[in-house]
């Protein structure tokens, strides 16, 4: 039998991982720790603890752990198991969406730009992450029709163009109608307006222009410059208003007595490419940043393409060892900001918001979704409790009563 108070006495003063189990060896929580000796004893101790962790230690029958030899390790490998054994007393984030991102295949001879929901480790550049698949494929659209790459998925050289150079919607590289260099100078240009850096597109195409007035090629030098209107149109509808900063991640919380809701928006190079909102029920008594923390964790685990900052309301307990977990998974240095003052303040209290708007809608439209079942139902009350029963098992079969006797109808 495992005697809790005699294994507390011989927890490690080392980092780690902790793991709750249930008196049925199921997982109730996974943690992490700097000191595994100090963090486990406090659930075990007489302190302030919310009804939440309360109700937890009382379901617990044993604990195990995992010694690491630094907090980033167990950072990282609690992350994994939170994702593999999603705890019951975990902040479990239920996120099944992969977002699109715009690929392209800098390492072929005639590159393509194409829309993609899988990172791969194939030399390829990748932007995004953009909302839907409607606004990557609006982007796609423009890039192609404004800088005339080849359409086809798979390259290959032939005599005779296709329909889309006809009405020029590529340039031919198939048949030799562009150099590669040229080719190579188009996709330099689609790589820095994906990238955010406008104004040196623009810079070439004025130079482009001009070369080409000086030539006396008018109707070149007037398609160059449609692009060139076509390009600042394009970015300027995307762009947010006094935010300087290039590449982040913005979030913001919002409660109510039952749900949580956390909103997300991303930004790329001064423009909001989009936004998100997920909502966590039972967690509504925990702390606004360890429910910031654990979603941090879970969100970013399986993601490839990571921001350099990420801004939150109130700095977390574990900044330290995520920033350098981010940073390693990103391979760049990614740090997490508190904002004071200033325009990035005022972009956090936007997320925080849209935050509480998403959930007061959320429950405004449940409270009318209840309402409807108490008239149909016919219902002296708004019922509280809702209870289902999976039929599907039983068929078309039903067996009951009908004048003291059994039937089957």
């Amino acid at each position: 039998m495992f005697n809790i108070e005699e294994n507390l006495k011989k927890l490690p003063n080392r980092p780690g991982v902790y793991i709750m189990r249930d008196a049925q060896n199921n997982i109730l929580y996974v943690g992490k720790a700097v000191s595994l000796k100090n963090r486990v004893r406090q659930y075990f101790r007489k302190n302030n603890k919310t009804a939440r962790i309360e109700k937890m230690v009382s379901l617990i029958d044993h604990f195990e752990y995992v010694v690491t030899d630094n907090e980033s390790e167990a950072l990282i490998l609690e992350c994994n198991l939170i994702k593999q054994n999603r705890p019951k007393f975990n902040v479990l984030l239920k996120d099944d969406k992969t977002y699109p991102y715009i690929k392209v295949d800098v390492k072929s001879d005639y590159p393509n730009v194409i829309i993609t929901r899988k990172i791969l480790n194939d030399g390829a550049k990748y932007f995004g992450p953009y909302p839907s698949g409607m606004a990557a494929k609006e982007m796609v659209d423009f890039i192609k029709q404004r800088f005339q790459i080849r359409q086809c998925r798979s390259f290959k050289s032939t005599k005779r163009e296709c329909l889309n150079y006809h009405i020029k919607r590529c340039s031919a590289p198939c048949t030799g109608r562009i150099s590669k260099e040229e080719y190579a100078k188009q996709i330099e240009q689609i790589i820095m307006l994906l990238d955010g850096k406008i104004e040196n597109i623009i810079r070439q195409i004025d130079l482009d222009i001009k070369k080409a007035a000086d030539n006396l090629e008018y109707e070149k030098a007037a398609e160059l410059r449609d692009k060139k209107n076509a390009i600042k149109q394009i970015t300027e509808k995307q762009k947010v208003s006094n935010i300087s900063e290039n590449d982040i991640d913005v979030i913001g919380i919002a409660k109510n007595e039952i749900l949580v809701c956390i909103e997300i928006f991303f930004v790329r190079h001064s423009k909001m490419i989009g936004r998100e909102h997920y909502f966590f029920s039972d967690i509504s008594e925990m702390d606004d940043k360890e429910i910031i923390s654990g979603f941090i964790k879970q969100y970013y685990v399986d993601k490839n393409v990571i921001p350099s900052k990420i801004m939150i309301r109130e700095e977390i307990e574990d900044l330290l060892s995520i920033e350098k977990w981010l940073s390693e998974k990103a391979d760049k240095k990614v740090i997490i900001k508190t904002p004071k003052k200033g325009e990035k303040l005022k972009f956090v209290e936007m997320a925080e918001k849209n935050a509480k708007i998403t959930l007061e809608n959320k429950a405004e439209n449940e409270v009318n979704v209840i309402e409807e079942i108490k008239e149909i139902l016919k219902l002296p009350n708004i019922p509280r409790k809702i209870e289902s029963f999976d039929i599907s098992n039983i068929s078309r079969k039903f067996y009951g009563r009908r004048n003291g006797s059994s039937k089957r109808w």
